[in-house]
């Protein structure tokens, strides 16, 4: 199913750079000197790619579809699962963005740790968050939506990737993570 598996391999993007922000958490704790412009990207990164560009495209279809069709079952998992964790994602990168304000006009210990606590919080969130998706969320839409609706969600979800700035910002934020993975590799 085209639909699901663009957003399965948008989330092994998402991961690496889970991975990568996290690598660059611990360089900052073992010393490393706090690059402002480097988390704001970060957080510009979550922003776009992993919230509008990837959680757009859940929301605004596959979950919407879901919701519409699949009943109880999919209310509750979809409300009050994937869409909590979505915010809370949202939470994170704004908190982030609030301490990397804070750490410029006052460089201490305790905005610094803000920043790694948000940073890290976030990439444990969406890891965590993935995992639910991938075995829990996806298996349940390809196993009880109709041959229609699967349909509708191949359609919509190609009519988004093909909209020629959502194509643009794709491939930016995808040539950025390969820079950010090779300077801050897993650990």
């Amino acid at each position: 199913m085209y639909g699901i598996d663009i957003l399965v391999e948008e989330h092994k993007n998402i991961v690496e750079f889970c991975k990568s922000m996290k690598s660059m958490c611990c360089s900052i704790i073992e010393g490393e000197d706090v690059d402002i412009d480097l988390v704001k990207a970060c957080v510009a990164f979550g922003k776009n790619y992993a919230d509008h560009l990837h959680h757009g495209k859940e929301e605004k279809i596959l979950f919407k579809i879901m919701l519409e069709k699949l009943g109880p079952v999919a209310d509750k998992l979809i409300r009050n699962g994937m869409l909590v964790e979505h915010d809370l994602g949202r939470l994170h990168m704004n908190e982030l963005l609030e301490a990397i304000d804070r750490y410029e006009k006052d460089p201490s210990t305790l905005n610094k740790l803000d920043i790694i606590t948000n940073a890290s919080g976030y990439a444990t969130l969406l890891n965590r968050h993935i995992g639910k998706e991938d075995e829990v969320v996806y298996t349940f839409a390809q196993r009880a939506l109709s041959a229609d609706d699967k349909e509708r969600v191949n359609v919509e979800t190609k009519a988004f990737d093909e909209d020629p700035e959502n194509k643009a910002d794709v491939a930016k934020y995808l040539s950025w993570l390969e820079n950010f993975k090779s300077e801050y590799p897993a650990r």
